[in-house]
Formats: structure tokens, C-alpha cells, sequence
């Protein structure tokens, strides 16, 4: 049986809105899961300066479990930076252009960004897998499997081009505007006011 075409054209207009929300939940649990990173490390860094300076022991294993940690921090929050604009954006060019112009230079950026992300994510898969074929540790007192930390770096980047990539859907679908700025108005005069009503704040 034929679906009708108006519901073909419903699912095709629904899913930009359904792949941002499983994206969005993803990105979100890794900033969750970034956080906790960073929250364990601190941790071990109080435990480590109990260690050393209160029982005067040495530590083996502290200072590459908080190296490790804030590094895949790093990469597994990467998404959760992207998904709130979390990055630094400097919006000097866009807020001159007109909308046109505007929105072919946020797909050209967002499309070159997210190919970047994806070519990095192969070199680094390809890095963990050497990691894992040759079982390789760290040249420490520790001997850490390096393949566990290293898995932190495609996962990590994997993810972010999968946010890219939900966010050129998204744009390409006019769900949402270029650079976050406002569409059929001055985006110069308009950005100016919220920076004013930010500082008033």
C-alpha cells in the first residue's frame, strides 16, 4: 500500500527534529560524563597530596590517572561544547553579511569542521588500534595499558562530528540560523543590544 505523500513529507520535515534530540541526549551524557572525569581527578589530586605530603609515601599510579582523565575529558566533552556554543566564536564577519552569504558561510565552516573531525577521527582510531595490537603501556612505574586512555580520543571525536553533522542538518533545514544569529533584521544592531543587556545584567 502507498504511503500518502503528505506523511512521507511529515517523517522527511520530522526527522531533522528526531536525530537532534538522540544527538543532543548523546552530547549531553558526554558532558556529563566530562564532568565526572574532571570531578574524579580532583579527587585523586587531594588524595595524591595526602599521599605525599601527610603518610610522606610515593605514588605510582596518581599523576597518569589525572593526565589520563583530563585528557579524555577533553575529547568526550568535545560534543557537549559544540551542542551549547561553548566554543570560542568570534562572529565579526557574519555580523556584516547579508543572510545569504551568512548561511553559505556557516554551512562552508560547519562542513569543513565536521570533515576535519572526521579524518582526525580515523587517525586516531587507527592510533588506538596500534595501541591495542601491540599492547603498549606506559613507560611508567604504573605500566598503564595505553589502549584504555587512547580509546577517550575517536570516541570523543567520533562523537563531534556526529554533532557537526546534526547541525548541518539542521541548518540546512532551517531549523536553526547561521552563527545563531537573527534572521530579517540587522544582526550587527541586534547583537550589540544583547551585549548591552548582558552588562546590564
Amino acid at each position: 500500500m502507498p504511503v500518502p505523500s503528505s506523511l512521507t513529507g511529515a517523517a522527511y520535515a520530522a526527522a531533522p527534529d528526531r536525530l537532534t534530540r538522540a544527538v543532543r541526549a548523546l552530547s549531553l551524557f558526554c558532558g556529563y560524563v566530562a564532568a565526572a572525569l574532571v570531578a574524579f581527578a580532583v579527587v585523586v589530586v587531594c588524595q595524591m597530596v595526602f599521599v605525599r605530603f601527610v603518610l610522606n609515601q610515593s605514588t605510582i599510579w596518581q599523576t597518569d590517572l589525572i593526565t589520563y582523565c583530563i585528557t579524555a575529558a577533553t575529547f568526550i566533552g568535545s560534543p557537549y561544547v559544540l551542542l551549547t556554543r561553548g566554543h570560542v566564536n568570534v562572529n565579526v564577519l557574519p555580523l556584516h553579511l547579508s543572510p545569504r552569504k551568512r548561511y553559505a558561510l556557516a554551512l562552508f565552516a560547519s562542513i569543513t569542521s565536521a570533515a576535519f573531525c572526521a579524518v582526525m577521527t580515523v587517525m586516531t582510531f587507527l592510533f588506538w588500534k596500534e595501541a591495542w595490537d601491540k599492547s603498549w603501556v606506559s613507560d611508567t612505574m604504573w605500566r598503564a595499558r595505553l589502549w584504555i586512555p587512547y580509546s577517550s580520543m575517536p570516541i570523543g571525536l567520533g562523537l563531534l562530528t556526529l554533532q557537526y553533522v546534526t547541525d548541518i542538518v539542521r541548518l540546512a533545514a532551517g531549523r536553526d540560523a547561521p552563527f545563531d544569529l537573527p534572521v530579517g533584521e540587522d544582526a550587527a544592531a541586534a547583537a550589540a543590544r544583547a551585549a548591552k543587556a548582558e552588562l546590564a545584567e
